[in-house]
């Protein structure tokens, strides 16, 4: 068994501790019962964690499922080794659709309805648009709930339909290449030349916890920020630090960012 208190410890400094508890629950569950135990959805962050987690116990092995086949939210299924089924990961599959004439409905907008209805973040996963409306992935024991509950996002009515995992579509991003210059890598700066605001918006952003790096919530403005790095900004899709080039004549940092869209 995986010494427990030796990766409490090493997660405490990151903030990652209660985290790193359940999936710790869940890692020494399928151990004990040598079948397998599956997580909520988690960011990719949090799948890194449990893949730590699992490489930590000699006889279990991890893996992931978000029903769409390039998911960003995924479920980790711990899986005793000597399990020879196929775990299950108790996700179902939803279109919805509304009226596309009269409302144009974002991700915030999906998001905030479900929050709206009572859920946590953690029972949904992907969220994509098609030209019908959208797709998206959830806990399976809430199906019920959400059938009954999702009638409306924001002032829009919407029909929802439960799907196959077969029928969702793979989801596609748009990725804008940009080059900048900055002074320093602080993180208010190289995230206000990928998404196209002012430093000072940027800032207040990060001081209001709408941005995250790596998908961990940034500690600050000045916090920095290294080449390949992730920062996303809430409902504003990610930026990617995919090149530090080097240093122009004025002494500034010549850069090259991914924005996922």
């Amino acid at each position: 068994m995986a010494d427990r208190e030796k990766i409490l410890r090493y997660f405490r400094a990151g903030g990652d501790e209660e985290l790193a508890a359940k999936l710790l629950d869940l890692a020494e569950g399928a151990h004990r019962s040598r079948k397998f135990r599956v997580s909520d959805f988690l960011d990719p962050h949090g799948c890194n964690v449990a893949e730590i987690v699992a490489a930590n116990f000699e006889n279990v092995k991890l893996e992931t499922s978000g029903g769409f086949k390039n998911a960003e939210r995924m479920k980790v299924a711990f899986v005793a080794e000597d399990f020879f089924g196929q775990p299950d990961f108790g996700m179902v599959c939803f279109k919805v659709e509304w009226d596309k004439r009269y409302y144009e409905l974002s991700h915030r907008d999906i998001l905030g309805a479900f929050m709206g209805m009572g859920c946590k973040r953690e029972i949904l996963g992907d969220i994509i648009f098609i030209p019908e409306g959208a797709q998206f992935v959830a806990d399976k024991s809430f199906t019920t709930y959400i059938m009954n509950n999702l009638t409306q996002i924001g002032s829009a009515p919407v029909s929802l339909t439960e799907i196959t995992e077969a029928d969702l579509l793979q989801k596609e991003e748009k990725v804008k290449v940009i080059s900048a210059t900055v002074a320093a890598l602080r993180l208010d700066a190289v995230a206000a030349a990928g998404y196209g605001v002012s430093r000072s918006r940027m800032s207040d952003e990060i001081k209001g916890q709408n941005v995250k790096v790596n998908w961990k919530e940034a500690k600050n403005a000045a916090q920095p920020v290294s080449e390949g790095d992730i920062i996303s900004f809430r409902s504003r899709g990610r930026v990617e630090v995919a090149e530090i080039r080097g240093t122009t004549k004025k002494g500034r940092l010549s850069i090259t960012l991914k924005r996922y869209i």
